[in-house]
């Protein structure tokens, strides 16, 4: 295993739990609601969120990854029991896929590219930490707002939230 990567299992780990309990509050009945005409429905977000560390370890294994030949549509869960199902495969396949490189895969190149020219290319490690955990992360925030709209009591990522104070 990739001694590099050690510290991004550990934090995908200790994000899962964060992430977890936002999903939990995610109202089963409230799936296609959505912000506005351009957001993702609740279901689509939650199922974003719940998917991406599975959906993005498939990306990086590959050397490179073409947007002209990647379908980027959200998919629309049946039900909140697929979404919670969708983060526990997602974290168990990101975190195998994790241990097994070594740490020359995980500083190797690696490339978006659009219709075959490289439009970024990084380490895979860097794509780690930027789509795999940032990316993430910014989501679950996106998915935050969608349940505060939705007077839906927010859960505690880091510290308090209007809701939650884990210290009082």
């Amino acid at each position: 295993m990739s001694q590099l990567l050690e510290p991004f299992i550990a934090e995908l780990a200790q994000e899962a739990d964060a992430t977890r309990r936002l999903l939990e509050r995610v109202p089963a009945d409230k799936l296609t609601w959505k912000p506005h005409d351009k957001s993702m429905t609740l279901g689509q977000l939650a199922l974003h969120v719940a998917g991406l560390p599975a959906a993005i370890s498939g990306l990086l294994s590959a050397e490179a990854v073409d947007v002209e030949d990647a379908d980027f549509t959200p998919a629309s869960p049946s039900s909140k029991d697929e979404i919670m199902t969708a983060l526990d495969q997602g974290l168990a396949t990101a975190t195998q896929w994790m241990g097994t490189m070594d740490d020359a895969t995980a500083s190797a190149e690696w490339q978006l590219r659009k219709g075959g020219e490289a439009i970024w290319s990084v380490p895979r490690i860097g794509m780690i930490r930027t789509l795999l955990l940032n990316h993430w992360y910014h989501h679950r925030g996106q998915l935050s707002v969608y349940l505060r709209l939705l007077e839906v009591p927010v859960p505690v990522t880091y510290g308090v939230t209007a809701d939650e104070n884990p210290f009082g």
